[in-house]
């Protein structure tokens, strides 16, 4: 549903002129992709920022620019290469649309981010809010964002019940995040209602004193400002467990096993993982190897959005000849110094660096 034009509903007086008053003395206005705003900036940071706050990215957001310093850089890049700017950052299909768009932008809009709202929506990773933010943020043209800080706002303001993350509720908040944004001043309006969410209308311990939209809030008039948004719907995590091969030469390289493109970690690499001690001494006798396992590491845990993980690292040292362990996927040696030029998790980028300790 394309962005053109805002909507007519209810809103409180002068909303708009009231957030750019109160940007103009409090809002960020030296955060990185904005000295200097550009397209590609304001774009590389929207990806970044997508589940993720401001002071995590600014880091990975400078060393990302100081290595693809253009959208053809990018576009050239080896994914191996973007992944590996990308380690730690997390949600790493990000990284890979991030990539994969700037190629389409080179074969079909002349190396050049398109300032239409269909066409950057119609590119990987980029969806009805991201595609807002960047025709505000970087061609400061009507756009609509409607981001985590946003939703929990407007719930707030408009006294909307339940969790903003249910389709129900997202069909009452755009029309009122569209008629809330002026037809001037577009890039200073979304950096100012990003910045009220974030920084005044926090999801805990809101500082409600100091907001320019008190006097207009359904829920402080109410009295419910600790129950708004509802959170999301407690669900059962599942637990699973997997043991990581650490296999290690006398030469102190490890072999590493590069990941499907699709799925957890798509196109990161990552040690070889068994689902049991049983399959993992199979494998190990397969290679010509000690069927006892070597050292077990210390278990490190990792939590993704829709189950928790915990890797028992297995380290163990061979001298002989190998066979692959796997010839269906990509694999090879790796030395400690050649991790910085691959992509990695954060929980096996951790392995790898204690067992090297």
């Amino acid at each position: 549903m394309p962005a053109t034009s805002p909507a007519q509903t209810p809103k409180p007086a002068d909303f708009a002129q009231r957030l750019l008053n109160w940007y103009d003395q409090h809002g960020r206005t030296d955060l990185p992709w904005q000295q200097p705003r550009t397209p590609y900036g304001v774009w590389v940071s929207e990806i970044m920022l997508q589940q993720t706050q401001v002071n995590t990215v600014i880091p990975y957001y400078q060393r990302f620019m100081a290595r693809f310093c253009t959208l053809a850089e990018l576009a050239n890049a080896p994914l191996d290469t973007v992944l590996s700017h990308w380690t730690g950052l997390g949600y790493y299909a990000r990284a890979r649309n991030l990539h994969k768009a700037a190629q389409v932008v080179m074969q079909k809009h002349g190396g050049q981010l398109p300032n239409q709202f269909e066409a950057l929506l119609a590119l990987p990773g980029i969806g009805r809010s991201t595609a807002g933010a960047i025709m505000a943020q970087a061609f400061n043209q009507f756009g609509v964002i409607l981001d985590g800080n946003v939703k929990r706002l407007l719930c707030r303001l408009h006294g909307i019940d339940g969790w903003p993350g249910l389709t129900k509720v997202q069909q009452q908040l755009w029309p009122l995040a569209t008629g809330h944004t002026p037809q001037q001043r577009l890039a200073d309006y979304s950096q100012a209602i990003m910045d009220l969410g974030a920084t005044i209308c926090r999801a805990r311990q809101p500082l409600c004193h100091a907001c320019p939209m008190q006097t207009d809030c359904t829920t402080w008039q109410q009295q419910r400002i600790h129950q708004l948004p509802h959170p999301k719907p407690k669900r059962s995590i599942p637990q699973k467990q997997v043991i990581m091969l650490v296999l290690r030469d006398r030469q102190k390289r490890v072999l590493l096993q590069q990941r499907p493109t699709e799925g957890i970690w798509g196109g990161l690499w990552s040690l070889p993982e068994f689902a049991t001690p049983k399959i993992l001494q199979a494998q190990l006798t397969h290679m010509g190897l000690d069927a006892t396992p070597g050292q077990w590491m210390n278990p490190v845990k990792h939590a993704f959005s829709h189950y928790k993980l915990t890797i028992a690292p297995v380290l163990l040292i061979t001298d002989i000849s190998l066979n692959p362990v796997s010839e269906a996927v990509p694999q090879g040696w790796f030395k400690r110094q050649q991790l910085q030029a691959i992509g990695l998790a954060t929980p096996v980028k951790k392995i790898l660096l204690a067992q090297w300790d």
